[in-house]
């Protein structure tokens, strides 16, 4: 019997319906390189490794890791003993598919964290906290658009999935939950910047949603910069587009050559 810890953010997923429906959504192929981030108890293991020769895992609990290594051989079931935020994907190769239950508390860091492996991925299908899943998908000049949808609607397309009660858990969160699935976009589909650049205008438009651009921007971005873009430095972060922020970004680059 495993104790859900709370330090590692863990509830277990426990409706069969709702696990086949991700399985399904997921449609793993025998030919597939499949990542499993958190696989807990195994409640998605199982029905992947049916339909896959071989998992990879990463989990963090060593009593969860000794218990998944009892079950399955190695050359069924690898599983790699660290921190997701830490672990480095590239080196599983390229193609992959990543999926998972993925802890609540880590789910932001992480998102940003597999980013850093757009090229080396094809899907990936992850559960994750309501909330956090409505800013990934939150269209501009809405509540819930922010830093976090700027950064993965830049790299990814993403789809909402399904939705999972509470009761789906052991233990039931205090949260609703959805299924998400992230596909990297292709180079041609992004536009070619400073990546770092563009993340500090990003972070620093939303360092203080309240305040207008000319406030946040103001030591970045000079008043004339805005008028020859045409974006009004009166508006708040949240009601520019991706696309202004690649030109804001674009912008500040040349005018620093």
């Amino acid at each position: 019997m495993h104790t859900p810890r709370k330090r590692f953010g863990q509830n277990f997923l426990i409706d069969d319906g709702i696990i086949h429906a991700i399985v399904n959504a997921i449609h793993p192929q025998p030919t597939d390189i499949v990542v499993e981030i958190g696989p807990g108890l195994g409640a998605l293991t199982q029905p992947l490794l049916e339909r896959l020769p071989h998992l990879h895992a990463v989990e963090l609990d060593r009593d969860i890791v000794a218990r998944l290594q009892r079950r399955w051989p190695a050359e069924r079931l690898t599983v790699h003993s660290c921190d997701a935020l830490k672990f480095d994907f590239a080196q599983l190769g390229h193609d992959l598919r990543i999926v998972g239950n993925l802890p609540y508390n880590i789910s932001t860091p992480l998102l940003f964290h597999l980013m850093d492996f757009a090229a080396h991925i094809r899907d990936m299908t992850f559960m994750l906290q309501k909330e956090v899943v409505e800013r990934m998908v939150a269209a501009p000049s809405t509540p819930d658009f922010g830093r976090l949808s700027i950064m993965l609607q830049r790299r990814f397309h993403l789809e909402w999935l399904l939705d999972v009660p509470p009761t789906a858990f052991d233990p039931p969160p205090k949260v609703d939950s959805a299924v998400v699935r992230l596909i990297p976009k292709t180079p041609t589909e992004i536009v070619s910047l400073d990546e770092a650049l563009f993340s500090r205008v990003v972070a620093t438009a939303f360092s203080q949603r309240r305040k207008t651009l000319r406030n946040t921007l103001g030591n970045l971005v000079k008043p004339e910069d805005f008028t020859t873009l045409g974006i009004d430095a009166g508006l708040r972060a949240e009601a520019l587009a991706v696309a202004d922020y690649e030109a804001l970004t674009l912008h500040l680059a040349k005018r620093s050559d």
